[in-house]
């Protein structure tokens, strides 16, 4: 039986020690140890941010132990949007792969798509066999969606302040990304325009020359943007030394992207670890002196910038190729990578038709098994790298030499960088969570994969 008197012990601020306040009872009636912890008077609390909540940039739920308006403790919880894209890829063909990794972060869809086809290619071994045409249009594709990403990161962010003019323009940049995306792939998201061995179609004749005028009026939003930004004072004591992390930190908790080069870093695989041809454009990797949410914009700023160098270059070499193959020579990848494109919505010139439906059996056979089952991919495993808007995603990819992938899985950038939020925010005031975690960039599509 509990003795009538209680036993405390105290800890907290009074001892000296900046820490919760906290009460240890030994013992003794109920009352007694609530009355005990009223003199504490202490406002810890715990409270939950999401997992739908307009500043969690998606379903992600963030668990805050409060101490007044100081973050004492800040935990992650993940797993609330149930894609399921990973296991639902061991069930259909590798081509069909390319629309559930479109799908999963869906602000940047060309990056998912390029990693998943550059991870199949280096499976097939045709990787030294895809058109230059095909990696001149995945390049554009990307870089284009590399601005539309930072543009959707900077503009949101600030809406979450209040600043309801920067989304309003980063949209408007963003929405001449989509308008190229539309005219080219027929979709403005969700495209499944890359596939294993090339890209699904041309480009629409006129595409080089459409894109080269609008991309003035995208530079220009670009620098409405820094101009509301760079130098507002409201803005920079929002962001200036908030969500600070040192590389050191960084780098072992497995920060990536803008983030990690905010720090100093010029981490980026299109220079260490080229692709898609690379090697071949001249650009740079900016950095800055200190990774806080103020520098993370400024890096995305910057990479806008360079984007944009880069997409003039691939505009100047895909008018000296034009009318050159877009997809592997292999009919037997070619075929249903190609699938819904052509003039009968099914991917088959006439006279295939007319081979297969009036003159060789073995043909429409062989039609039958590569649009129903796929091509096979030999027995293996392979890791592919690519530089995505919010960092290095990494695709491994398994296969058991079937028309199927026995295990596909992404390292997505986004949810590696949520590792590092915890560290960005311990110790700061509650509001600059909703800033920290806009400067990090994730999206839910992808961290649920």
């Amino acid at each position: 039986m509990a003795s009538s008197k209680p036993l405390f012990t105290a800890t907290g601020p009074a001892l000296g020690e900046d820490e919760l306040d906290e009460l240890v009872a030994s013992g003794g009636d109920w009352d007694d140890v609530i009355n005990e912890m009223h003199k504490l008077s202490s406002e810890r609390m715990v409270v939950n941010m999401g997992p739908v909540h307009p500043s969690t940039h998606g379903v992600l739920r963030l668990i805050l132990e409060i101490d007044g308006e100081t973050v004492r403790e800040m935990r992650v919880g993940t797993g609330y949007l149930h894609t399921g894209i990973e296991k639902n890829m061991e069930y259909r063909s590798f081509v069909q792969g390319s629309t559930f990794a479109t799908r999963m972060d869906y602000v940047a869809p060309m990056f998912n798509e390029t990693a998943y086809c550059l991870a199949v290619e280096k499976a097939l071994g045709i990787t030294d066999q895809i058109p230059e045409r095909a990696n001149l249009i995945r390049v554009l594709m990307m870089e284009l969606n590399r601005i539309a990403s930072h543009l959707v990161a900077i503009g949101s962010g600030g809406n979450e302040m209040g600043a309801t003019t920067m989304m309003t323009i980063a949209f408007r940049g963003r929405e001449n990304v989509l308008r190229i995306f539309e005219s080219v792939t027929g979709l403005r998201m969700n495209h499944a325009y890359i596939r294993p061995g090339g890209v699904a179609q041309d480009l629409p004749p006129g595409t080089t020359d459409w894109a080269r005028e609008l991309l003035p009026s995208l530079r220009r939003d670009i620098g409405q943007l820094q101009d509301l930004t760079q130098e507002n004072p409201i803005f920079k004591l929002r962001h200036v030394d908030v969500g600070y992390i040192p590389l050191a930190a960084g780098l072992a908790l497995g920060l990536t992207g803008p983030c990690i080069r905010a720090a100093g870093l010029p981490l980026d695989m299109r220079k260490l670890q080229p692709y898609c041809g690379y090697e071949n454009f001249e650009f740079d990797v900016p950095t800055r002196d200190k990774s806080d949410a103020y520098n993370r914009v400024q890096v995305r700023f910057a990479e806008c910038y360079e984007s944009l160098r880069i997409i003039y270059q691939v505009l100047d070499r895909l008018d000296e190729c034009n009318g050159a193959p877009v997809m592997v020579a292999d009919k037997k990848i070619a075929w249903p990578a190609q699938l819904s494109v052509s003039e009968d919505g099914q991917g088959n010139s006439l006279e295939h038709i007319r081979e297969i439906m009036g003159e060789s059996m073995e043909s429409l056979i062989h039609h039958f098994k590569l649009v129903t089952e796929g091509f096979r991919v030999p027995a293996g495993q392979v890791y592919q790298t690519i530089e995505h808007a919010k960092g290095i995603m990494g695709v491994h990819l398994v296969s058991d030499g079937g028309t199927r992938p026995y295990r596909a899985h992404f390292r997505d950038p986004s949810f590696s960088n949520l590792q590092s939020f915890a560290m960005m925010t311990e110790g700061g005031q509650l509001a600059d969570v909703v800033v920290s975690l806009a400067s990090i960039d994730p999206v839910l599509g992808g961290v649920d994969r």
